[in-house]
């Protein structure tokens, strides 16, 4: 459970603010010992959302990720065997497009490969990387898209070695609430990833289970799907074996929506999960006193 401060009143309708789908992806890779590290960025204090949380790369699917749009320069997967493995009409693909944008935008790290090579574009040389940074600074500054730098560049989006994950829907009473799809990714061995110093201010690799011993002593702050998803790397000794229980196609995790509750004294909200104690009798949405 997380236990957080909530407002006494609140001046909009919970059950009125719609969700927004969103994509978040895990960067692995193998630590130098043994066991597997994970890429985390701690978000500014000044942001809107999720103000000094450690976070993966991830954010809002935008219109410019729309598979209609994209899936030509997509490996792997098509948007019908996305929309089929999300459970969703249709759009499925751009979970995947919004993923490897927003992990280019806020990283610096670019999943996709030059169409005449079978590799992921290297960052070594210095021109190469001069180069995508700019790209990375128009991207952010809302001057170029990814499928814009996919065409200027003849690159495609590696989509097919991206697993699926998880599936989290925030609980009914904040005023932003997203539907959120969790990412899998090996890291590219030629590209440094790095926070843009904007959005995010402080990154780090860490092994999940280190994380997860700061989160819980209080020195690492980060949402509760975020947590879940270390948990779910900290069952694997290595990068391919994580990548490998998420990769498959057919493979579709059930959607998890938490809900909150007063405790005992009425002034503090703890967030249920399916599973614990008083989930299942709790009310979608409690107004705290």
């Amino acid at each position: 459970m997380n236990v957080t401060n909530q407002p006494e009143a609140l001046d909009y309708d919970p059950h009125a603010v719609p969700t927004r789908p969103a994509a978040t992806v895990m960067l692995v890779r193998d630590a130098e010992s043994s066991g597997v590290e994970v890429f985390m960025m701690r978000r500014t204090a000044a942001a809107v959302f999720a103000a000094s949380q450690y976070v993966f790369p991830g954010g809002k699917v935008d219109d410019a990720d729309h598979a209609i749009n994209m899936e030509p320069w997509c490996t792997g997967r098509t948007d019908a065997t996305s929309s089929g493995l999300l459970q969703v009409p249709a759009g499925g693909l751009s979970f995947w497009v919004a993923a490897i944008r927003e992990c280019f935008e806020e990283a610096g790290v670019l999943l996709a490969r030059p169409a005449s090579s079978n590799h992921i574009i290297s960052f070594d040389e210095s021109e190469v990387a001069a180069r995508y940074s700019t790209y990375r600074d128009e991207m952010n500054a809302g001057r170029l898209d990814l499928g814009d730098l996919c065409r200027r560049e003849d690159l495609r989006l590696i989509t097919d070695a991206i697993g699926y994950v998880s599936h989290w829907i925030t609980p009914i009473g904040p005023p932003r609430r997203f539907d959120a799809r969790f990412f899998i990714a090996r890291a590219p061995q030629a590209q440094e990833p790095l926070h843009d110093d904007n959005e995010t201010v402080e990154s780090l690799w860490v092994r999940p289970g280190d994380a997860l011993d700061r989160f819980r002593s209080g020195n690492l702050a980060m949402f509760p799907p975020t947590a879940a998803n270390l948990e779910f790397l900290a069952d694997h000794s290595t990068a391919d074996a994580a990548l490998a229980s998420a990769v498959a196609h057919d493979r579709t995790p059930p959607p998890v929506h938490p809900k909150v509750k007063a405790n005992d004294d009425g002034k503090v909200v703890v967030t249920l999960f399916p599973g614990d104690a008083g989930y299942d009798e709790a009310p979608d949405y409690e107004v705290i006193a």
